[in-house]
């Protein structure tokens, strides 16, 4: 920017300045300032020295008030200005014109660092939206991936629980069916070994085997017959036992339970029916308790889980 001021018109401005009235040197740079429409304002640096040079001249004069040099214009001063008004006409368009140009400066200033400042901000939006674009792109990317992830060893352990279910179940059908086979063997043995001892009792109890190998109360009696018997519950025992007739039309339903429950029925609906047709007595009683508990605690044992 050119110089407010050219060679020697400070100078001059400042005795017009302080032909107008007395002024300190503040007021002075105040005065400067406000001309120039605040767009210049000149230094202390700049006033305080050419005052005094003023002064030293004989043009200006000052008083102390308050602590603070008063400058006011002399004669001589006085005479300079008016010798020097043509200048100082011409110095009053110089000051419009620096404002004016100064005005521009400061628009073109204004404008430019405006601009500059507008496009370092769009630049800087710009890299920012870039930048927020790219940090969601791979969060989002790496939350798909995580997700992913999750559900193929969601998908794996949903798969691995599916297989072990599979194969317990099928272990637990295995067992079943086992135990269900065990026990109806074990019932068939314990029946068959039931029907040779009660055979050899003879009485009701000899009635019940009887019943039970299809002879019934009216069938073979006397010693041959009991050594038919015993000889063929000899014979069958080895091979787990013929079938009673109580069991012969019992075909298994597929729970074993259910066909455990069966088999118990009818063997106590056909114990029970002999013993009320033929009588019981209280040797035989005992006997038969024996049996039956011998029978319990041996299948009970067939139905307990092997360790």
């Amino acid at each position: 920017m050119p110089p407010v001021f050219a060679h020697g018109r400070l100078r001059l401005y400042l005795l017009k300045l302080l032909d107008e009235a007395p002024r300190h040197g503040y007021e002075v740079i105040r005065l400067l300032e406000e001309r120039f429409q605040g767009l210049y304002a000149p230094s202390a640096g700049t006033v305080y020295p050419r005052l005094a040079k003023l002064e030293a001249e004989g043009l200006v004069t000052h008083a102390t008030e308050g602590g603070r040099k008063v400058y006011s214009i002399t004669d001589a001063g006085r005479a300079e200005l008016a010798d020097r008004g043509g200048e100082l006409a011409d110095l009053e368009l110089e000051i419009r014109d620096s404002v004016s140009e100064l005005a521009a400066e400061i628009r073109d200033d204004v404008r430019g660092a405006a601009g500059a400042l507008r496009r370092e901000m769009q630049a800087a939006a710009s890299a920012s939206a870039t930048r927020v674009e790219d940090e969601s792109w791979a969060a989002a990317k790496e939350e798909l991936r995580r997700a992913r992830q999750e559900w193929k060893e969601q998908a794996r352990r949903a798969k691995d629980e599916s297989r072990r279910a599979r194969e317990e179940a099928q272990q637990a059908r295995r067992q079943a069916k086992e135990a269900q086979e065990r026990a109806r063997e074990e019932v068939m043995r314990i029946a068959s070994q039931l029907q040779e001892q009660f055979a050899k009792s003879g009485g009701v109890l000899g009635s019940l085997a009887g019943s039970w190998l299809g002879t019934g109360a009216g069938g073979a009696s006397g010693p041959s017959a009991t050594t038919a018997d015993t000889a063929t519950a000899d014979t069958s025992t080895a091979d787990a036992g013929p079938q009673p007739r109580w069991a012969e039309d019992l075909a298994p339903t597929g729970d074993p339970a259910r066909d455990m429950d069966r088999l118990l029925d009818r063997f106590r609906d056909d114990v029970r029916d002999t013993a009320r047709d033929h009588g019981v007595t209280r040797d035989q009683l005992a006997e038969a308790r024996t049996h039956l508990a011998a029978a319990a605690d041996r299948i009970a044992s067939v139905l307990k889980p092997s360790r």
